[in-house]
Order: C-alpha cells, then structure tokens, then sequence
C-alpha cells in the first residue's frame, strides 16, 4: 500500500494552528484514480451530500481552504 503523503498548510494570521490534510484523500473517497481530474458535477455531487458525508466534508474543505474567497467578489 502506498503511504499517503500530509500536507500542512501554514496559519496566515498569529494566533491560528497550522491545517493538516492527507493528499489525495478526495480521489480516495470517491474511487477516482490519481492523476485523473476529478469534474465539476463530481464536486457539486460531492458538496450536496449525494456521495457520502466524507465527500461532503473534504469538497467544503476544498471549497472554503484550499481555493479560498476569491478577492473583488
């Protein structure tokens, strides 16, 4: 089994922890192979709940986290 490699994103203002996430846990949860773009209905069906709570969880995650709010809207 191959290991999952973490990743930590450091803290942007004094005071907050810094997030660890495991690479590649989002294609995991919804048997996508890696390497292989996951599309957009795939993340709406993810974000509504229809593939699990999990796939929920992590697309929020990647919605609100990794991509953040977009500066001007």
């Amino acid at each position: 089994m191959a290991r999952v490699k973490k990743v930590k994103i450091k803290p942007k203002k004094k005071g907050q922890k810094p997030i660890t996430f495991k690479q590649g846990g989002m294609h995991k949860t919804l048997g996508i192979k890696k390497g292989n773009k996951i599309s957009a209905k795939t993340h709406q069906k993810a974000a509504s709940g229809k593939l699990g709570k999990k796939a929920k969880k992590q697309e929020l995650f990647r919605r609100n986290v990794l991509k953040g709010k977009k500066k001007g809207r």
